[in-house]
């Protein structure tokens, strides 16, 4: 039963799609627990209000204008998040001088780091949103505390085991590298990202029985209290739309067509990027596997091309029925299909904890950031998926063999179907995500009131001759 709370949040996002998708789901769980939901966002890849009229929105200016933020670089996220901070500030004065103590805390996702300082400044209460599996983190932070232990590595080292980050090899390292070497800046917005500031909790869209041992050993690291509360698209009571990207939902029509457990999908998500020779080498896996294929082929996904022409000419007659190609689909509905079987995935988190709650094994081909952690652990911990081992044509067909038809593939998706249960049990009543999510709600309710700014603050802040030095990034 919802109970009213007269308390706000405020959430800040980081603007791409893996990261908006869970604060979204977030906002959603606390204002089912009875908090008023405030999102303040950038202008790029703003979230469709009319999904979620439950929130008031409030955007900031970021100051980059005009910039594509498709795929944002250090020098974008960097300048974001200077930018960000007077306008998120002059709004969190304004809303304090009209809610007065009822504005709770501020949640914000780990990237937009900026936060933490204007939540300091203003005497505010701080949590970090991590949304990535605690792999990810605590193979970042152990990398982080001797970087020239891991840097720069030869090529004849990729396969190389790191054994203090078993099951990872240098080549699933979750820093990118320019020919194997690590930059200062890349290191320092790392740590960053990595850091909590003075932050007074960390809420994971993870579970406790997947990654207990590793959410212990951080939380040992940061000292304060940790709330995985995930799988947070299945712990929303109601599910709203949080993708930015128009759905084809046509394709579901095509899946009903097929028969159960016959369909692998395959996307990469909204944010990676391929060259054409890999799109065509896993156009030809796909066709000579023989299995039917429901494939999302995002516009501006293959480097040169708007969307799906640098296939081979006539390919999609040749594959006629048995393949469905569409722009962009409607993931959570497609992988609770029943004629799916499979899905061949770049492993970003999301992906990865959808697929698992709807009992789907997953093929793995992570490309940056968390995705080669993340493929690590499924294909050699979880044992859940079966990661491609190279990008060739015989290889895709072979690695979808295997995991359609073969006594292998079988005994995967019997693992992810106990992973699911496990995972559904934390959801229940006396479940840990469940109980979690109450602390989380006691643990905000119970946070000391905001009572009045320091006036040295105020008079900063709202000096009409108060100027702010701003990043400027020529378009």
């Amino acid at each position: 039963m919802r109970v009213e709370r007269k308390q706000s949040v405020v959430l800040v996002p980081f603007l791409l799609q893996g990261h908006l998708t869970p604060m979204l789901q977030l906002g959603s769980l606390l204002h089912s627990q009875g908090f008023s939901v405030i999102v303040a966002h950038t202008p790029h890849n703003a979230p469709n209000y009319s999904n979620h009229p439950q929130f008031v929105f409030h955007s900031m200016d970021d100051g980059l204008q005009g910039i594509d933020m498709s795929f944002p670089s250090l020098v974008h996220i960097n300048c974001m998040n200077k930018n960000c901070k007077e306008p998120l500030r002059n709004y969190l004065v304004s809303m304090m001088e009209e809610e007065g103590d009822q504005l709770a805390c501020i949640i914000y996702d780990n990237i937009m780091f900026f936060v933490d300082d204007v939540a300091t400044q203003l005497r505010l209460p701080s949590i970090v949103l991590r949304t990535y599996s605690a792999a990810y983190l605590h193979s970042m932070l152990t990398i982080l505390q001797q970087p020239e232990k891991y840097f720069p590595f030869e090529d004849s080292q990729l396969l190389d085991p790191l054994p203090e980050l078993h099951p990872l090899r240098f080549k699933d390292i979750p820093i990118t590298t320019v020919n194997n070497t690590v930059q200062a800046p890349l290191l320092e917005f790392s740590r960053s990202m990595s850091d909590i500031g003075s932050s007074v909790a960390t809420i994971w869209n993870t579970m406790q029985d997947l990654e207990n041992s590793l959410l212990l050993r951080l939380q040992e690291h940061y000292k304060v209290p940790f709330f995985p509360i995930g799988p947070f698209h299945k712990m929303v009571p109601v599910a709203s739309s949080t993708s930015i990207l128009q759905e084809d939902n046509s394709c579901i029509d095509w899946l009903d067509r097929q028969a159960p457990n016959s369909v692998l999908y395959v996307s990469l998500g909204s944010l990676v990027r391929i060259d054409d020779k890999e799109l065509i080498e896993t156009a030809w896996g796909l066709a000579n596997s023989d299995q039917p294929f429901l494939w999302v082929i995002r516009p501006g996904s293959v480097y040169g091309f708007q969307c799906a022409e640098a296939l081979p000419d006539g390919y999609e007659e040749m594959v006629g029925e048995r393949g469905r190609i569409v722009k962009w689909a409607p993931q959570k509905q497609v992988l609770a299909h029943p004629a799916v079987a499979g899905f061949f995935t770049h492993c970003g988190w999301n992906s990865t904890l959808e697929s698992i709650l709807e009992e789907v094994p997953l093929i793995c081909r992570p490309f940056l950031a968390d995705q080669p952690v993340n493929a690590r652990y499924l294909s050699q911990i979880y044992k859940a998926g079966f990661e491609l081992e190279a990008i060739e044509r015989t290889v895709i067909e072979k690695t979808i063999r295997k995991l359609m038809l073969s006594e292998e593939g079988k005994d995967v998706k019997k693992r992810v179907v106990d992973m699911k249960q496990n995972i559904v049990a934390a959801m229940q009543i006396d479940g840990t995500s469940h109980k979690n999510l109450n602390d989380l709600v006691d643990f905000i309710s119970a946070l000391p009131s905001r009572l009045a700014l320091p006036m040295p603050v105020v008079g900063a802040i709202m000096s009409s001759n108060h100027i702010a030095s701003k990043c400027i990034i020529e378009s």
